[in-house]
């Protein structure tokens, strides 16, 4: 729904993750093998995949100020399940956390992560407050005070809404 670019570095994986469902139209592109493999997701682990997901959006709308959308499973709970190592570059001697096995989503979201939280991006990564949206996206404003995932959509409405409360 966004016209935003993309978030940077790996929370790109985490906002199309969250992004996989629009919760306007209850379309989930994990129900596609295409949507799955777009993200490396086995059919076993679809069920993990979505845990994860609701998660991550709970967590999105907290950076935002928002209460969760529904009853989850606390982040930090399922990122401590993520085996991590610390990756070393022997040229230059930098280390990052990283995937102890780069397949599980959980350990990519997991790295994904904690390189934000490095990088002090974790907490622009957002949610849209619309509550027929939730979309992820990453908040660029100077003051990273951001609400909606598109100011032409999402803000429109809620603007339209509160001007049409203040006529009644």
């Amino acid at each position: 729904m966004s016209e935003r670019s993309s978030a940077p570095g790996g929370l790109a994986l985490v906002e199309s993750l969250v992004n996989t469902l629009d919760i306007e139209t209850s379309a989930d592109s994990l129900d596609t093998a295409e949507g799955r493999a777009r993200l490396g997701i086995p059919e076993a682990e679809l069920p993990q995949a979505r845990e994860l997901r609701e998660s991550l959006r709970a967590t999105l709308l907290a950076h935002a100020g928002h209460p969760p959308h529904r009853t989850v499973t606390p982040l930090g709970e399922l990122l401590a399940r993520a085996p991590l190592l610390v990756a070393v570059d022997a040229r230059d001697g930098s280390a990052a956390l990283a995937p102890a096995d780069d397949g599980p989503l959980l350990s990519r979201v997991a790295a994904a992560v904690a390189e934000a939280l490095v990088a002090g991006t974790w907490a622009r990564l957002k949610a849209c407050e619309a509550v027929t949206c939730h979309w992820a996206y990453y908040d660029r404003s100077p003051a990273g005070r951001g609400r909606w995932c598109s100011m032409q959509v999402c803000g429109a409405r809620a603007k339209m809404r509160r001007y049409r409360a203040k006529q009644t």
